[in-house]
């Protein structure tokens, strides 16, 4: 399988939940040169509703950095 996590080069939000039994994980790289990772269901939750306010696409509709 390819790597999917994102980098400075190919910025974006990666999710992964491998089945129900365990941790879901997130990393995120933004263009504007910010990144996270998370684990856990309840973390990655929170990173997601993060880059969405705040990263990716949020920059062009008036997010903040």
């Amino acid at each position: 399988m390819a790597n999917l996590a994102p980098t400075s080069s190919a910025p974006g939000l990666h999710v992964s939940k491998p089945s129900p039994s365990e941790p879901a994980t997130a990393s995120a790289f933004c263009h504007c040169g910010a990144s996270a990772s998370a684990r856990g269901d309840a973390q990655v939750g929170a990173l997601v509703v993060g880059w969405n306010s705040n990263h990716g696409s949020a920059h062009t509709t008036g997010g903040t950095e």
